[in-house]
């Protein structure tokens, strides 16, 4: 089992453990200070009622972006992550 199948299932068992759903989920990434690539995180949470702020490094290099969302269950933010993976340059924090 690699690194990223380990780190997801312990993700799940977690909130399954943790959390009561529906519930708000906070998911925070830090991506290059590219137009595309914040909108790309930005259009993963289009049209769900996200609550989405950024916030731009002191160098202007890099931007944080915290989506404030309801997730309705453990397989659903895990999906985000793995969605969120596929945009170069990502940190999921």
């Amino acid at each position: 089992m690699d690194n990223r199948t380990q780190f997801y299932k312990k993700l799940k068992k977690k909130l399954k453990q943790d959390t009561t759903f529906p519930t708000k989920y906070l998911f925070k990434f830090i991506v290059p200070s590219e137009i595309s690539k914040i909108d790309d995180v930005e259009n993963l949470f289009n049209h769900q009622g996200a609550v989405i702020s950024k916030k731009t490094s002191k160098t202007g290099k890099y931007t944080s972006v915290s989506i404030h969302i309801i997730m309705k269950k453990a397989d659903d933010i895990i999906l985000k992550y793995q969605q969120a993976e596929k945009i170069e340059g990502i940190i999921s924090l």
